[in-house]
């Protein structure tokens, strides 16, 4: 009776401290996520009272503040009041996909506004930087910026998988291109060699 009551119970209590161990980490990521979203909302309600942003501008402008912090190339941006006037930011009605890439999600509106990226312990000039936001409603579902740092990534990944495709393609054709050499090469040897049995002959 006790040997198999003793297993049973030893999963229990490994069920019980892995449920605590989640339940935990939990806890201590919300703190976290409740700060960010007071951050968030205290940059729109800046950006919307202080500059007379447009509300869609002011959160598209707070999101691309939050997500700018996380590059390795920004501290974070700033963004004069110059940022909320019509040659800087817009809403544009859409109701079509966000863009041709992953983000194919249909939106009602396309939200630009720019700012400029603070660098890292500010070393360089600040950025032009260019965010792009897709909404349904006030709910944003799609954003695009111009970090530097990820299309470089994505351009040597892109490259090197363009890069790998050709090095296919060029495989392949070189392939071909061998497999048609040594046809002909082969054709060649045997014709020689046919003319070397007549002159035998």
């Amino acid at each position: 009776m006790d040997r198999t009551n003793t297993p049973r119970r030893l999963l229990r209590l490994v069920g019980r401290l892995a449920t605590l161990a989640a339940s935990l980490s939990l806890l201590c990521a919300a703190p976290v996520f409740a700060d960010q979203l007071e951050q968030h909302n205290d940059l729109v309600n800046k950006f919307v009272n202080d500059m007379h942003a447009d509300p869609l501008v002011a959160d598209c402008a707070a999101h691309g503040d939050f997500v700018a912090s996380t590059s390795t190339a920004f501290d974070h941006v700033e963004f004069p009041p110059s940022s909320f006037d019509s040659a800087h930011a817009s809403v544009t009605p859409w109701n079509d996909s966000f863009d041709e890439g992953k983000q194919r999600v249909k939106v009602d509106n396309i939200v630009t506004v720019e700012g400029l990226g603070v660098r890292q312990n500010e070393n360089g000039d600040p950025a032009d930087l260019k965010f792009r936001c897709g909404y349904v409603g006030a709910q944003m579902l799609a954003f695009s910026w111009n970090d530097p740092v990820p299309p470089a990534r994505a351009h040597s990944e892109g490259s090197s998988g363009t890069h790998k495709g050709s090095k296919g393609k060029h495989s392949a054709s070189g392939a071909k291109a061998t497999k048609k050499s040594s046809k002909s090469g082969s054709s060649k040897s045997a014709s020689k060699k046919s003319s070397a049995k007549k002159n035998a002959h």
